[in-house]
């Protein structure tokens, strides 16, 4: 396996079946916990950037010279598409000084809308799905982690409103 299919599919777990996105979502979640616990929202903010940025290398080197562009193995944009609707997570434990497992419904919500989102692609995630070669690979994943996010914060402040009724 050559360095750029090995970053695509996250080390071979994109191979996992069935379900390698929602597999390579599950790595992410102790991957993400790792890094809060490292270095706060900063060090989640900063590797979700990075792994962006990589994952759009090795995507389009991993599809340059094949017919089908969005391989089901390549899950590294599944991992940053996760990261992102995890980041109201992190900040939220960041901004309260509370550990982030504390933070648990929301990794749920994250998690869960997240999957969703990616699978049944809505509105823009469709969209952007239907973009040429990396970018439609992906940027679907980073709209669906952003729809995510919005939705964890949602539950979040409706969940919050509720104790407080």
């Amino acid at each position: 396996m050559t360095f750029t299919r090995a970053v695509a599919t996250l080390f071979g777990l994109g191979y996992l079946r069935p379900g390698p996105g929602t597999w390579a979502s599950a790595a992410a979640l102790p991957l993400l916990w790792a890094l809060h616990v490292l270095g706060g929202f900063a060090a989640v903010f900063l590797a979700t950037l990075a792994v962006t940025a990589i994952g759009w290398w090795a995507v389009a080197r991993a599809t340059a010279e094949a017919d089908d562009k969005d391989p089901s193995e390549i899950v590294i944009d599944e991992l940053a598409g996760q990261w992102l609707a995890l980041w109201p997570v992190s900040a939220g434990a960041a901004v309260s000084g509370a550990p982030v497992l504390a933070l648990w419904p929301g990794w749920v919500a994250g998690f869960v809308l997240f999957r969703l989102f990616d699978i049944l692609k809505p509105g823009p995630v469709g969209w952007a799905d239907r973009r040429p070669g990396a970018t439609g690979v992906m940027l679907d994943d980073l709209i669906a982690g952003l729809m995510a996010a919005a939705g964890t914060v949602a539950l979040a402040a409706l969940f919050h409103l509720w104790l407080m009724a």
